[in-house]
């Protein structure tokens, strides 16, 4: 096994060309030949969002890189960097405090989308909010209120990419009476009629953030295509129905030094 070959975290576990250290808490928790590996390696595959930015800080390559970690797992910063790219993307705000979050009605009209802007995945932490009521039980459950135009939709696009490789794309379409078109949530995958201009806005968006690890949601509302957000930890289960084996895929671009 080359030594450059090693992860941090577990999403490659499965894969044969990568050894796992795991992620613990210290470094000094490590043993020593990790922490060996480690400093000796050119790259390394899933070192945490802590870590990212430390190896790059050093000069030491990552997959993702750390523009993927600080952005994809922050919504507000993923918000601001859309704004002054000018990638499509719904009306959106932050309310920080009781103090601004009083003044959300002033900028939204009920129904609107409110979301956990940092660290939420798989359609967690993502709620239709309708009425005052659903707008208060929400305000106890974050400082920063992320506040976005809800768009009525019942389906939108994901495509994934891998340093700038269309990996695949597909519908996720929402169950009835829920908002929210995650598989995780009851969605389910159609690989029918992927349009062209959709998918064409993802890559670009991963190109102009230096995303290089990415599962974008793309959806067509008034006429045009728009970005949702980005995701990281994005699920395995359209690969399977698409027939691609995950770590397979990951195995050979390493081995053709494509990541």
């Amino acid at each position: 096994m080359n030594a450059r070959r090693i992860a941090l975290e577990s999403r490659l576990r499965r894969c044969k060309n990568v050894i796992t250290l795991g992620v613990r808490t210290n470094l000094s928790d490590y043993e020593d030949w990790q922490i060996d590996l480690i400093r000796k390696s050119q790259v390394i595959y899933y070192p945490t969002h802590f870590y990212a930015d430390i190896f790059d800080t050093m000069g030491k390559r990552t997959f993702p890189n750390y523009h993927t970690y600080k952005y994809v797992q922050d919504k507000i910063k993923q918000t601001a960097l859309f704004d002054l790219l000018k990638i499509p993307h719904p009306r959106t705000r932050v309310f920080y405090g009781n103090r601004q979050k009083s003044k959300i009605l002033k900028h939204f009209r009920f129904p609107f989308v409110a979301k956990i802007p940092r660290g939420s995945a798989l359609g967690r932490g993502i709620y239709l909010v309708r009425n005052e009521a659903e707008l208060a039980e929400y305000s106890q459950l974050t400082h920063a209120a992320y506040i976005q135009e809800y768009f009525e939709i019942d389906r939108d696009l994901r495509v994934v990419l891998i340093r700038g490789n269309l990996i695949h794309a597909y519908w996720r379409v929402a169950r009835p009476g829920e908002f929210r078109t995650n598989v995780s949530q009851g969605g389910t995958i159609n690989f029918d009629n992927i349009p062209e201009e959709g998918v064409a806005l993802a890559v670009n968006t991963a190109r102009l953030c230096q995303l290089d690890d990415v599962g974008l949601d793309i959806c067509f509302y008034k006429d045009r295509y728009w970005v949702l957000e980005a995701n990281m930890k994005y699920g395995k289960e359209g690969f399977k129905q698409a027939g691609i084996d995950f770590h397979k895929l990951v195995d050979e671009m390493i081995e053709n030094g494509e990541i």
